[in-house]
């Protein structure tokens, strides 16, 4: 009884039973039809869906699992989770899952092996039906061991050394490529590049991308001051005094990542250089606050992490229906343009397709 006196009712959930009821057909044919299985008559299949439909039937998860031998679940396993490369990342993952109405376990093993083995292990015992891996960067990182167990793995934002693995990492190659080609393009002719610490590989790739843009517009490479330090503003600051040193004729300068830029920007505001009258610069990360905020607003490479972590669960779902894809794809950057290059429109400049490495 409500407190009114009056007698409660509950509406009762739509059983198969009464689909099959409603349709005039067996509880069979009603399963066959739900599932998409078996040879029905497409006049039964409609008359089945649509009786589905009136009653507001949903099929119970438990039944779907033990039917399609799934749990329409997923593990997702990431070392920093509040990271400002890794939120993205999961952003786009959750995206692309929940479309497809599967629950993500998220675990953060805080770079810690021996966690991440029990996580696994946990993993595992729930029968999740795949596992994508997150790396702070898009570093190599020792591949996850499933035992023998055939449940699928993909790495998202990190690399593993298994040919076997499937990876997607942005290309940050050709990121510094975009970045050091649209100041070529706006005339700058002696840039200098400033960036992180040499040991990196995504430091190696962008470094690389920028001397290939200076090729290809005819600009000799060792010309070009390269300056390696820390993923700081301080290295940024501290950077400029060197680079003016070295070319103080220098009309741009391409940093690898946005912290470091803004410390570019600082350092030349410092020492009375006009940005971007005398000297562009760009950035790489589109790290939006820091990049919006600057003075003026940097131009910087997106590695579309969003984007990546999307396409990282449509891999593992091609995987559940028996894709067997491996190798490391290279996604694509893009540039997106603001006043600190001195373009005259604002803009985001695509750079093309993803790729598979070679083995």
């Amino acid at each position: 009884m409500t407190s009114n006196g009056a007698t409660s009712t509950r509406r009762r959930h739509a059983t198969i039973r009464d689909v099959a009821a409603a349709a005039g057909v067996s509880i069979g044919t009603v399963s066959k039809a739900l599932n998409g299985r078996g040879s029905l008559r497409p006049e039964t299949r409609e008359r089945v869906i649509r009786a589905a439909e009136r009653l507001e039937f949903r099929p119970n998860d438990l039944v779907r699992s033990l039917i399609r031998g799934r749990t329409y679940t997923v593990g997702l396993i990431t070392t920093d989770y509040f990271g400002r490369f890794n939120m993205p990342v999961i952003a786009g993952i959750e995206d692309a899952l929940g479309a497809a109405e599967i629950l993500i376990f998220v675990r953060n093993v805080q770079d810690d092996p021996e966690r991440e083995r029990r996580v696994i292990g946990s993993l595992l015992a729930k029968q999740v039906d795949g596992i994508i891996v997150m790396g702070r960067r898009a570093e190599l990182r020792p591949p996850i061991d499933v035992g023998r167990s055939s449940t699928p793995v993909v790495y998202a934002f990190a690399r593993v050394s298994d040919p076997r693995a499937l990876c997607l990492v942005p290309d940050d190659e050709h990121g510094g490529f975009l970045a050091a080609d649209h100041l070529l393009q706006l005339g700058r002719r002696r840039l200098a590049y400033v960036t992180g610490p040499a040991d990196r590989e995504a430091v190696q790739l962008r470094r690389d991308g920028f001397l290939r843009a200076l090729a290809a517009h005819g600009v000799p490479g060792e010309d070009a001051p390269i300056l390696y330090g820390q993923w700081s503003e301080r290295w940024g600051i501290e950077a400029v005094g060197r680079v003016l040193e070295e070319a103080p004729d220098v009309d741009g300068i391409v940093c690898g990542s946005d912290l470091i830029a803004r410390g570019v920007l600082i350092g030349l505001q410092e020492r009375g250089r006009q940005v971007p009258g005398e000297i562009a610069v760009v950035g790489f990360d589109n790290w939006q606050v820091l990049a919006e905020q600057a003075r003026p607003p940097l131009t910087t490479v997106d590695m579309n992490l969003h984007d990546l972590g999307r396409e990282a669960a449509r891999r593992l779902l091609a995987k559940l229906e028996g894709a067997n894809d491996g190798g490391v794809i290279r996604l694509p950057c893009t540039l997106v343009v603001r006043e600190s290059s001195g373009a005259r429109e604002l803009s985001a400049v695509p750079t093309g397709k993803s790729y598979v490495e070679a083995d």
